[in-house]
């Protein structure tokens, strides 16, 4: 078999930021799926389930409901390597274009303190696997060490 694309990109190198993982074509419509790399993959503790879990329902609730971009919005949810997200956009875009809309989603969750959107057990299959606090931490740790200032590499993969 063929290694899928996202198995190609050296996870050695590979540090937080803002990446395109791929863009496909549906139609007439290019889909871009964006990387969104939290913690450095095999150098860090990857993210717990419950701060995944929250910041998945806070992200897909705010993207859902961003004023420009929610009739662009495909997809957004966790890794299973649990180090980051995957944004799926209609359109052709590159990840300097979304970094302001990337800063928005994660400022939302950072100063959010209010009931998780979707955390009841009518709601969600998982509602109690929720931490809201780490995911407060994990918003501000990656605006502040990754979006605030983020410089091209950490826009494009390494090679």
């Amino acid at each position: 078999m063929e290694k899928i694309a996202s198995f190609t990109v050296n996870h050695i190198k590979l540090q937080p930021g803002i990446y395109v993982s791929r863009k496909d074509k549906v139609g007439a419509e290019t889909i871009t799926t964006f990387d969104l790399r939290m913690t450095s993959p095999n150098e860090e503790p990857v993210m717990n389930t419950a701060e995944i879990h929250t910041i998945e329902h806070l992200g897909a609730t705010f993207l859902r409901n961003h004023p420009t971009y929610k009739d662009k919005i495909i997809y957004f949810g966790p890794m299973g390597c649990r180090t980051g997200f995957y944004l799926l956009l209609a359109g052709d875009l590159d990840s300097k274009e979304i970094v302001p809309l990337i800063t928005e989603t994660f400022e939302f969750i950072r100063d959010f303190q209010d009931e998780v959107p979707g955390a009841s057990p009518m709601d969600c299959g998982n509602y109690l696997d929720m931490n809201l606090g780490m995911a407060n931490f994990l918003a501000k740790r990656y605006l502040e060490n990754v979006l605030y200032g983020i410089t091209e590499d950490r826009l494009v993969y390494p090679v």
